[in-house]
């Protein structure tokens, strides 16, 4: 027989000083019903604003610990023993006074968006804008490791409206990503709802300020959690990121689509085609196309949008990215390509 408590105190609560759920008394009851085991957590009536992410955080325990069992279920039930009533949903008030919020996009994984989205963020900090960033990347987050702040902890504030989760703030830019949650190399197993509402968290349930861009690193694809976003989070337009090849162009096509689907109807920006030449670091002013030439300029036309920028392949944007000092920190031709994409961007957006 599994130690379910055992297994349970691996989850901590990264807001009750990471002490683990079996202490905290949230865990109600465990079942089993012959391969199928169900964990019932207790929350208080005030919305925690990490349920997803311990909802998640179970599954993944007992999935890694116990392969016997075919399903694991974990519900949650209120503790009447609360106080604050329950918010129903989560509100926008946290989003009212950011002025933009873009989801920065790609029909398919690999082509760099993350990369993309945190030398943006980092551009129009260095121009002068209010910036954040949400990972909603909720399968793969990988701001924490490209900002460096892995080890960084978020804190709650509580208020009459609820609790609120407080952004990381590094490089004059607002972080918050579900990555600073999940222990280092943690997979997170969930369902989609579950992710869709653990995307939601991560954006409604912070406490922004007052920004000018809240830039967005959407998951790659078209799936429901795309959706459930651009649905329920005031999205003011996307910026799709691309590669030069042509077999891209189906995958610019489906987000294309998305979001021009007339249940959605969000604007799209433009285009970023990143990888769009190899420069050498030793040959700075020298170009190779090994992707191909003028493929995202082409596909912008083929879709009448514009082509936002043109992102070079350059080894120190990777090796920047895993050292947590990102591109567009620095002076050279690729953090000047980023520099360009968001000047161009709040050009467009009247900022």
């Amino acid at each position: 027989m599994a130690d379910f408590e055992k297994i349970l105190r691996e989850v901590k609560h990264p807001g009750r000083g990471d002490r683990d759920i079996v202490a905290l008394g949230m865990v109600k009851d465990v079942a089993v019903d012959g391969a199928k085991v169900t964990v019932t957590l207790g929350f208080p009536k005030r919305r925690d604003p990490l349920t997803e992410y311990l909802v998640g955080s179970v599954r993944a325990a007992v999935i890694r610990n116990c392969p016997e069992f075919d399903t694991v279920e974990v519900k949650t039930v209120v503790d009447e023993n609360a106080g604050k009533p329950e918010k129903e949903g989560l509100g926008t008030e946290m989003v009212d006074n950011v002025k933009h919020i873009i989801g920065i996009a790609s029909g398919k994984g690999g082509v760099g968006k993350s990369t993309v989205a945190v030398n943006l963020a980092i551009a129009l900090a260095r121009l002068g804008y209010k910036v954040g960033l949400a990972d909603a990347d909720v399968y793969g987050p990988s701001i924490p490791t490209m900002t460096a702040t892995e080890g960084e902890n978020p804190m709650m504030e509580k208020d009459d409206a609820g609790e609120w989760l407080v952004p990381v703030e590094k490089y004059g830019v607002k972080w918050m990503s579900i990555g600073y949650f999940a222990e280092r190399g943690q997979a997170l197993i969930w369902r989609g709802p579950m992710a869709c509402s653990a995307l939601k968290q991560m954006i409604l349930q912070v406490k922004w300020g007052e920004l000018d861009f809240l830039l967005v690193d959407m998951p790659p694809g078209t799936g429901d959690i795309h959706i459930s976003f651009v649905q329920d989070v005031p999205v003011g337009g996307a910026v799709i990121v691309t590669t030069p090849q042509t077999v891209a162009l189906a995958d610019v096509e489906k987000s294309v689509d998305m979001f021009r689907n007339p249940n959605i109807g969000k604007p799209i920006l433009g285009l970023v085609e990143n990888m769009s030449w190899f420069t050498p670091a030793e040959l700075p002013e020298n170009k190779y196309y090994i992707f191909g030439r003028d493929g995202g300029k082409k596909m912008a036309e083929r879709f009448g949008l514009e082509l936002l920028g043109q992102i070079p392949l350059v080894q120190g944007i990777r090796e920047n990215g895993d050292n947590g000092e990102p591109t567009a920190l620095g002076t050279g031709p690729d953090s000047e390509a980023f520099l360009a994409l968001a000047r161009r961007i709040a050009e467009k957006l009247g900022v």
